[in-house]
């Protein structure tokens, strides 16, 4: 595979996983943090990162509207749920390895 084809799959893919994550807002940041170590907020440091690496300035505010479809406290205030005791728990277990 060349490699043009290939960062449009990627792109494809990502933009996809992107999607999911915003049609899918019972998904708790938490609970992705827990099972597979990132969350959209992770998403967005990352888009940003790669922005900055080719010269595209990007606030973070502005990476995580991409990712979350809409400003983070417009979100937040829709969708993020308080964290759980047995949530923060296993959390917790989770940074510590």
């Amino acid at each position: 595979m060349d490699e043009s084809t290939r960062t449009e799959l990627e792109a494809a893919a990502f933009r996809r996983l992107v999607a999911h994550l915003q049609a899918h807002t019972e998904v708790q940041n938490i609970d992705l943090m827990i099972l597979a170590d990132f969350c959209r907020n992770c998403l967005a440091k990352w888009y940003r990162a790669a922005g900055e690496e080719r010269g595209v300035e990007l606030s973070y505010d502005e990476a995580r509207a991409l990712i979350y479809g809409m400003p983070y406290p417009e979100w937040k205030a829709l969708h993020q749920k308080p964290a759980t005791p047995e949530q923060r728990a296993a959390f917790e277990a989770r940074q510590k390895g």
